[in-house]
């Protein structure tokens, strides 16, 4: 084999090395996707675990606002069950919505909003907020790098090839992007 042979065959390995390369790295910002999704998932199963602890706690207090109550059982039972980023967004801000009713309900009953477990739920859920948001932003960062790379060229040959698929933002609808405002 001439000089020519030889450079065709490097040329050839490097590009088998390198699509190899690529692929590998399709896979690891995909498991990247996955494992992020998968902390999202963490914080808010760790957050719908509150909801029913701070419904016992106000039902003590609030027995005329059973209406509110069920809201909150309801919306937390819909974003359990919601698994798509844009079911669970949809699902997430029905929760928020319905959990701001709740704290606003403290207004109306001094008792509840003095009950330190209440207090200790509030705060708690507080927390878990500023966690989920945090893993949102994480996830979204993670589907951002993974899009681009599978959007762009030469991985987008490789994506098609290998069936990548683009994935999802979980993005916050509406008036759910702020934080959420209880006023006491």
């Amino acid at each position: 084999m001439g000089t020519t042979g030889w450079i065709i065959l490097g040329i050839i390995v490097l590009a088998v090395v390198y699509l190899i390369f690529l692929y590998n790295r399709l896979v690891a910002l995909r498991q990247t996707v996955n494992q992020s999704w998968s902390d999202i998932s963490v914080q808010l199963k760790q957050r719908h675990d509150l909801v029913p602890n701070l419904v016992e706690t106000v039902k003590g207090y609030a027995t005329h606002e059973q209406t509110t109550l069920e809201s909150v059982i309801a919306a937390r039972n819909a974003a359990v069950a919601a698994s798509t980023p844009g079911e669970k967004a949809t699902a997430e801000k029905a929760v928020s919505g319905a959990l701001a009713n709740v704290f606003a309900l403290s207004e109306a009953y001094p008792d509840l909003k003095a009950n330190q477990s209440f207090l200790a739920l509030q705060e708690e859920l507080t927390s878990s907020e500023d966690r989920v948001a945090y893993a949102r932003q994480y996830y979204n960062d993670s589907v951002n790098q993974y899009n681009t790379k599978i959007e762009s060229f030469p991985g987008v040959v490789v994506a098609r090839a290998a069936g990548f698929g683009p994935r999802q933002y979980f993005q916050a609808e509406g008036d759910a992007r702020g934080p959420v405002t209880v006023d006491f």
